[in-house]
């Protein structure tokens, strides 16, 4: 399977999101899958306002559609809410093709912190991502505070089918169809 991985966060940043997602694009190679990575060292980058150790694409939205129409994945997850998420989802939106995403941090509050109060931030988290199929969560933990910040319905169902579907393997098992893939996502 042709699994594409979208992310904002991408070495030489040394976090857990850039260590989490180096495991799970080794993991998939491992299973056999083709997993193309779409990180910021591919585009010309700006300072994030407040954490300027991450990079954020400029523009990325013609370069993400090309590197997607290229690669024509079956299966795309977009990894952060940055530039490059932000385009990828813009991509799948307008093609009707359906994504994961994944909720790594406490993103909101570091932003509190800096700039915006938790509501315009958790907002934007549901309306981000209230479009993918499902939407991985990191721990339980960071679930149950997504549950307390009263994520939509939506997202707290898709939550713990995700991680389920993330540790046992069974969302990128080989399908026979892309149509068996978007079935397998879409449940």
């Amino acid at each position: 399977m042709k699994i594409a991985i979208v992310t904002d966060a991408w070495r030489p940043q040394t976090n857990s999101v850039v260590k989490t997602l180096s495991t799970t694009a080794d993991g998939l190679r491992a299973l056999g899958h083709d997993v193309r990575l779409i990180e910021p060292n591919q585009f010309r980058t700006f300072p994030c306002p407040t954490y300027p150790e991450i990079r954020l694409a400029w523009l990325p939205y013609g370069r993400v559609s090309g590197l997607l129409e290229g690669f024509s994945p079956d299966a795309i997850h977009i990894a952060t809410e940055g530039t490059l998420g932000a385009a990828a989802r813009k991509w799948c939106l307008r093609r009707r093709f359906p994504f994961t995403i994944s909720y790594h941090t406490q993103f909101p509050e570091y932003v509190r912190a800096r700039v915006l109060p938790l509501a315009v931030s958790y907002a934007h988290l549901r309306r981000f991502h209230s479009a993918a199929a499902r939407t991985m969560v990191a721990t339980p933990a960071l679930q149950r505070l997504l549950d307390r910040r009263r994520t939509s319905k939506e997202i707290a169902k898709k939550k713990k089918k995700s991680r389920e579907c993330f540790l046992h393997r069974q969302c990128f098992a080989r399908p026979t169809s892309n149509a068996q893939l978007r079935v397998r996502l879409a449940t």
